[in-house]
């Protein structure tokens, strides 16, 4: 049986912690897919079609990566896409108490579908996307958070500015 887990989360931007994660899920089940939420609510700094590119691009060294943007509700696009496992992070434990109800939210709408929490090594505890978009737009050097593509297109984007 092949086991498919799927990484929701709005990637603005796709940060090198998210990518740790994605290396390290993409051992442990025969295919990831990266979700990008469209999420218009938390207002995106890129449009979905640019995360999902920069995702993309960031991720393709993963032979069994996918990625992929939706805009319904997590555990249909995780039934429309054959996954059994939704895969989020936990940096902190500030994170344990939202991403604990969104797991007990998910499996009563979707009993099948299993969560899988992975922590991230100590040198991502404290990356986010928006403390990168913040440092980002006051020209400060996040070349070590994200992966250069990223880091150019956020470069680029607030120079638009």
């Amino acid at each position: 049986m092949q086991i498919i887990a799927i990484y929701p989360g709005t990637f603005d931007p796709i940060t090198n912690g998210h990518l740790d994660l994605v290396a390290r899920a993409s051992r442990l089940f025969h295919k990831v897919i990266i979700a990008v939420a469209d999420n218009a609510g938390k207002a995106p700094l890129f449009s979905l079609e640019e995360r999902v590119s920069l995702a993309r691009q960031a991720a393709s060294s993963h032979v069994n990566v996918e990625v992929i943007g939706f805009d319904n509700l997590l555990v249909n696009c995780a039934r429309q896409n054959g996954a059994t496992v939704i895969l989020r992070g936990l940096r902190a434990v500030s994170d344990f108490e939202y991403e604990f109800q969104m797991a007990g939210m998910n499996r009563n709408l979707a009993p099948e579908l299993e969560t899988m929490f992975l922590t991230p090594p100590e040198q991502y505890t404290f990356i986010s996307s928006s403390m990168i978009k913040a440092i980002a737009q006051l020209s400060g050097d996040i070349s070590s958070f994200v992966p250069d593509v990223v880091h150019q297109q956020l470069i680029k984007k607030f120079k638009q500015d």
